[in-house]
């Protein structure tokens, strides 16, 4: 059983997910706010939140505004994002900012619910073709072309370097790595580490994007043969 905040104001959107949740998530509550500001004010109310949905165009906070306010105020309750805004940079400064997932809110209805519950698990939740989609490519003069493509950067990594990343991908923190693969967690460390470094990714989250671009199972398919 789960408790649920989501701030949005639009009723029927509020609605549809109570749908979402009552039927897919058995025991679950949902408290509503149409504002920031109510939502604050649930949230300490409501001390045993497990998650809070965080629309982007709340009246009065627009854009990322209200992810940086509440992580400030509370850092240690979930936020995913829920938006008709599907801009692949929004999504990943979303996430930068410390936003545990980003759901469409064109998202067809099972796949909604396994959003929710793969985020409720601890687990990040990116929309596929968010990341799938390749970054924009800026034309540069030929002689200061330095920028390696995706496949080259991951054939620098070792094989066991691809599945921690595959798990990373996967929205793993480093402990489930670790019992994924039976593996110490420093271990998992180290590797996600050497990682960043050679793929010259400046976050984990950069990491997961390259890997998304190149499609990691199938360039892992590809490498085995």
């Amino acid at each position: 059983m789960y408790s649920l905040l989501v701030a949005d104001d639009h009723p029927l959107f509020r609605d549809a997910l109570q749908t979402v949740i009552s039927g897919g998530l058995a025991g679950s509550q949902l408290v509503e706010a149409e504002s920031l500001a109510d939502a604050m004010t649930l949230v300490e109310q409501h001390a045993e939140l497990d998650l809070l949905l965080l629309d982007l165009s709340l009246p009065d906070a627009e854009g990322l505004e209200g992810l940086t306010r509440l992580r400030e105020v509370f850092p240690w309750l979930p936020v995913a994002i829920v938006s008709a805004h599907q801009e692949r940079q929004l999504v990943l400064d979303a996430i930068t900012l410390g936003a545990v997932g980003y759901i469409p809110k064109s998202t067809p209805r099972e796949a909604m619910l396994a959003a929710l519950t793969q985020i409720l698990e601890g687990q990040l939740y990116l929309p596929p073709d968010i990341m799938r989609r390749p970054a924009p490519r800026t034309s540069l003069p030929p002689t200061t072309v330095t920028a390696t493509t995706p496949s080259e950067r991951l054939a620098r990594l070792t094989e066991k370097q691809l599945m921690v990343l595959g798990c990373m991908a996967k929205g793993m923190s480093n402990k489930h790595i670790a019992r994924e693969l039976l593996i110490a967690e420093t271990t998992v460390k180290t590797h996600v580490s050497a990682i960043l470094r050679k793929l010259n990714a400046t976050s984990r989250v950069h990491a997961i994007v390259i890997a998304g671009e190149e499609d990691l199972s199938f360039y892992r398919a590809n490498r085995a043969h």
